[in-house]
C-alpha cells in the first residue's frame, strides 16, 4: 500500500550577479544518469582510499569551487562556521567552515563526481510494504531509507553516506535483490527514519527467535574457504550481526566480548567498566558470527590458528565509530574482542573528565609550561589516554607543532602529528621518539614509558626544550618517582625535568534516572577512613535502578585524581632516593589530595557511591 507525503515547500534563496538588481531564475540542473555498476564502484573505491579526512576537507573545497565558479551560490560575507553540526553530511559540513551554504546544489555536483544520482525524498511516495522489508535497526545504522522498488525487482536506496562502498553490498545481501543507491539530504533521510519505523526497532533477542522460528540451519565444512565466505554472507546472519552491534553501542559499551566454550556461545558488553551478559546466540551461529566480525574488519577468516587485528568503521547519525577487532585461537575456537571507540565520546574537556576546581587550575599550569616531562599513571582502563587527548587540545595552537607515538592510534586529532607504534617491524617508542626528536616538535605525546631507553629519549627530549605528555603503570603519583628510578633513571634526571604527575582511576556515577537517598553500613565508612564529624550534613545517595541504567543504578564514568607538583622539597627527597611512603608524606604537607579525598567530595555532592571509591581506591 502506497502513503502519500505532502511535498515540502523550501523557500529558495537566489543570489543575483553583480550589477545586476534581479536575480535570474537559476535552472536545475538535469540529474547526472549513473554511471555502470562497476565504474561507479570503481570511482567510489578510488575516493575511499583518499582517506576520509582528506576527502572532506576536498570534495567539499572542490564542490564550493565549481558551485562560486558557475555563479550558483557566493562566498558569505558573516563568519565561517565552526564545529559539525547534526543532520549535515560531511562534505555540506566542510563547506559551511568555508562560507559557503546551499547544500542542495554541492549534492548535485557531488553526485556528479562519484556517478550517483542526486534525489529528492519529497518527490517519492513510500511503499509501506517496501519499508517493512528494510529492518528498522538497518535503516539507522547504515542511515539509508527505501524510496521505491523498480520493475526488475531492484531497489533503489536513499544514502546518507555514497562513499560507504560495503552499504550497498550489505543490503543487497538483506533484501536478497540488487540494492542501488542515491544521494539524498541527511535531515530528510533521518526524518523518513523516525517518521515510519519510530521505535519499532528489532533486538538481538528477537532477532534469536525468529532464527529458532525459521529453523535457520548452516551446513559449515569448516575446513573449505568458500563455505566460511558463504556462511559469513547470509542475510540473516548479517543482520543478527548488526543487531548486535547496534546494541553494543546504544548501550554504551566500550568492549564487546564474543567468547566460545565447550558447550556453548557467549557475547558480553562492557559497560562503565562492567561486564554484562546478553542472551547468547545459539552455539551452531558460532562459526558463522564469528566470520562475519572478521570478514567486517578485513581479517583472513581461513586462518584460524593465530590472532589477527583489524578494524572496523560505522556511521550512526552523526557519530563516527571506530571498532578495534582482535582475535585470539582458543581450544573451543576464536574469542573475538572489539573495543568500541566513539570519537564523540572521547573528545572532551579537562572540564568534563572529573576534575575538581583546585585540581584543574594546578593541572593547567603544569600543562602550559614550555619544556617538561607531565605522567599520568593509573592501571589499563582508567581513562590516561582520554586525559591525555583532553590536555593536547587545552593547549592546542596552530603556532605548535604536536606528534604522538602510541599504540595505537586510538582517535585522530584535528592538527595533530599521530604515529602508529608497528613493534614487528622495529617501530618502537624508542625508535619513533628519536625520529621525532628530527621533526622540531614543540609538543610530544608518548604513549608509554616501557623500558630505560624510552624514558632516556623522552628526559632528553624534555632537556631540550620539548614538552612531552605520556603514561606509567604505577598505582599512585608518588609511585611514579619510584618507577623511574627502578628503571635506572638517575634522580637528577628525573628532578630536572619531571613537572607534574596526575594519577587517576574511573569510578561509576550515579544514575539520576533513580538516584535516592539512603543510609550507608556502618562499616562502609570505617574501611574508608571517614569519621562521624566528617559525615555530619552529609547526604548519601545511591541509584534504585532502572531502565536507563539497566537496573545497574550507575550510569557514566568520572575521574577521581591526585596531582603531584615536584616542588623542591620533593627534588631533595628523589635525589636522595627516598622511597614512595616519604615522598607521599611530603607531596601531603605541601598540600596534595589524594585519590579517595577526591572520591570523597564526589560522594558529598551526590556524583557517586562509598561501593566505587572504597573498590578503585583499596
Amino acid at each position: 500500500m502506497l502513503f502519500g507525503r505532502k511535498s515540502k515547500e523550501k523557500e529558495k534563496k537566489q543570489t543575483p550577479p553583480a550589477g545586476e538588481g534581479k536575480a535570474p531564475s537559476a535552472v536545475a540542473p538535469k540529474p547526472p544518469q549513473p554511471k555502470a555498476p562497476g565504474e561507479s564502484q570503481k570511482v567510489v573505491s578510488t575516493i575511499k582510499e583518499e582517506g576520509d579526512r582528506i576527502l572532506e576537507r576536498k570534495v567539499a573545497e572542490s564542490v564550493a569551487t565549481q558551485l562560486e565558479e558557475a555563479g550558483l551560490v557566493k562566498k558569505a560575507s558573516g563568519p565561517a562556521t565552526s564545529g559539525e553540526e547534526a543532520g549535515q553530511t560531511v562534505e555540506t559540513t566542510a563547506a559551511a567552515k568555508e562560507g559557503y551554504t546551499t547544500e542542495e546544489d554541492m549534492l548535485q555536483l557531488l553526485s556528479e563526481q562519484i556517478g550517483m544520482p542526486y534525489v529528492r525524498v519529497d518527490d517519492y511516495e513510500v511503499d509501506q510494504e517496501l519499508v517493512s522489508n528494510v529492518p528498522g535497526s538497518v535503516a539507522r545504522m547504515y542511515r539509508v531509507f527505501p524510496l521505491e522498488k523498480n520493475s526488475d525487482g531492484s531497489v533503489l536506496m536513499a544514502m546518507v553516506d555514497p562513499l560507504n562502498v560495503h552499504t550497498l553490498d550489505d543490503l543487497s545481501l538483506l533484501l536478497n535483490c540488487s540494492v542501488s543507491g542515491a544521494i539524498a539530504n541527511e535531515s530528510d533521510i533521518m526524518d523518513l527514519i523516525d517518521e515510519f519505523y519510530g521505535g519499532t526497532d528489532e533486538s538481538v533477542d528477537e532477532m534469536l527467535e525468529s532464527l529458532a522460528e525459521d529453523e535457520f540451519s548452516l551446513s559449515i565444512d569448516e575446513a573449505n574457504f568458500d563455505d566460511l565466505e558463504r556462511i559469513a554472507n547470509e542475510a540473516p546472519i548479517i543482520k543478527l550481526v548488526n543487531l548486535i552491534l547496534l546494541q553494543a553501542i546504544k548501550d554504551r559499551a566500550s568492549d564487546l566480548h564474543v567468547e566460545p566454550f565447550q558447550n556453548s556461545f557467549r557475547i558480553r558488553y562492557r559497560v562503565d567498566g562492567t561486564l554484562h551478559e546478553t542472551v547468547p546466540p545459539p552455539k551452531h551461529l558460532q562459526l558463522a558470527i564469528i566470520s562475519r566480525l572478521k570478514v567486517m574488519a578485513n581479517m583472513n577468516i581461513a586462518e584460524r590458528r593465530l590472532p589477527q587485528d583489524g578494524r572496523i568503521k560505522l556511521s550512526m547519525s552523526d557519530r563516527e565509530i571506530d571498532l578495534r577487532v582482535s582475535s585470539l585461537p582458543t581450544v573451543n575456537g576464536e574469542s573475538i574482542v572489539m573495543r568500541i571507540l566513539d570519537k564523540n565520546m572521547m573528545m572532551i574537556g579537562l572540564e568534563q573528565i572529573g576534575m575538581m576546581p583546585q585540581d584543574l587550575e594546578v593541572f593547567e599550569k603544569i600543562i602550559r609550561k614550555p619544556h617538561g616531562i607531565i605522567l599520568v599513571t593509573g592501571p589499563t582502563g582508567c581513562g590516561k589516554t582520554t586525559t591525555l587527548y583532553a590536555s593536547l587540545q587545552k593547549i592546542y595552537s596552530p603556532m605548535l607543532k604536536m606528534i604522538t607515538t602510541e599504540n595505537p592510534v586510538e582517535y585522530q586529532l584535528e592538527g595533530v602529528i599521530q604515529v602508529n607504534i608497528r613493534e614487528r617491524v622495529g617501530l618502537t617508542f624508542a625508535a619513533c621518539l628519536r625520529s621525532i626528536l628530527r621533526q622540531d616538535p614543540d609538543i610530544i605525546m608518548v604513549g608509554e614509558i616501557r623500558d630505560l631507553e624510552t624514558a632516556s629519549i623522552a628526559i632528553e627530549a624534555a632537556l631540550t626544550g620539548h614538552l612531552v605528555l605520556s603514561t606509567l603503570h604505577t598505582n599512585d603519583a608518588p609511585g611514579a618517582i619510584t618507577r623511574l628510578i627502578d628503571m635506572n633513571v638517575e634522580p637528577f634526571l628525573i628532578t630536572s625535568t619531571i613537572e607534574g604527575v596526575i594519577a587517576q582511576r574511573l569510578v561509576r556515577t550515579i544514575c539520576t534516572g533513580c538516584r535516592e537517598t539512603y543510609d550507608p553500613p556502618e562499616e562502609l565508612l570505617i574501611d574508608l577512613g571517614i569519621t562521624s564529624d566528617m559525615t555530619k550534613g552529609v547526604t548519601f545517595y545511591q541509584g534504585k535502578g532502572c531502565v536507563d541504567c539497566n537496573y545497574t543504578g550507575y550510569r557514566g564514568r568520572i575521574g577521581i585524581f591526585e596531582t603531584l607538583t615536584i616542588s623542591e622539597g620533593i627534588r631533595e627527597l628523589i635525589l636522595d632516593r627516598s622511597p614512595t611512603s616519604v615522598i607521599r608524606r611530603q607531596a601531603r604537607k605541601e598540600g596534595m589530595r589524594t585519590m579517595r579525598e577526591d572520591g570523597w567530595e564526589k560522594i558529598v555532592r551526590g556524583i557517586t557511591t562509598l561501593e566505587e571509591i572504597l573498590r578503585e581506591t583499596q
